[in-house]
């Protein structure tokens, strides 16, 4: 018993050890999640991908069923959900993101070493640094307080919105479901005896 609660230990610590690696979040994108709900049929997805080595931030973005044409997307922060708070990233809308739509895909990689993947007001409020603002962001979207949101013509405070929560990463979650299974077997085994 004494072996396998040592092993338990070490497999519940060790995963929630990072290595830097990239780190993902995801949300659905919805009228609902806006703050007020705007009613709209619009639906989608977001996946952000941060990587603290690299100082990258992944956007892809897939929307359809807006009631009118984009003006803007940005990513917010830092707010607890169903909150309302300033933009983060590139203001008035991320470099190259699909206006005037009510349907598409965005994808696109901001170097966050740079002021320019900011708004400036998110670095000013951050510490007036683009490394605190990066780890402003950071810090935002690892405790679930940055979301995504389209701006259109018929919502300009914004139609549609995710709020990003972190996707566990594939080893973390190998190694809890080993921890459970080792432990459904000791208690198994303890049964018997």
């Amino acid at each position: 018993m004494k072996n396998l609660l040592c092993i338990l230990a070490f497999v519940l610590t060790t995963a929630g050890i990072t290595n830097a690696a990239p780190i993902t979040f995801f949300g659905l994108i919805s009228g609902a999640n806006e703050n007020p709900a705007t009613g709209s049929p619009g639906t989608g997805t977001a996946t952000v991908t941060y990587d603290p080595v690299t100082h990258l931030l992944g956007v892809d973005v897939a929307f359809s069923g807006l009631e009118a044409g984009t003006t803007a997307s940005h990513i917010h922060c830092c707010i607890l959900p169903d909150g309302n708070t300033g933009v983060a990233t590139t203001v008035p809308t991320f470099a190259n993101f699909p206006l005037g739509v009510e349907s598409g895909t965005y994808v696109n990689t901001l170097d966050l070493t740079l002021a320019s993947s900011f708004n400036p007001a998110f670095v000013t409020a951050n510490g007036g640094t683009v490394s605190s603002a990066e780890a402003a962001l950071a810090t935002g979207l690892e405790d679930g307080m940055a979301y995504l949101n389209i701006h259109t013509t018929a919502f300009p405070n914004g139609e549609v919105r995710a709020f990003l929560t972190t996707v566990p990463e594939p080893s973390s979650v190998m190694l809890l479901a080993i921890a459970g299974a080792a432990l459904v077997l000791f208690s198994r085994r303890q049964g018997r005896t």
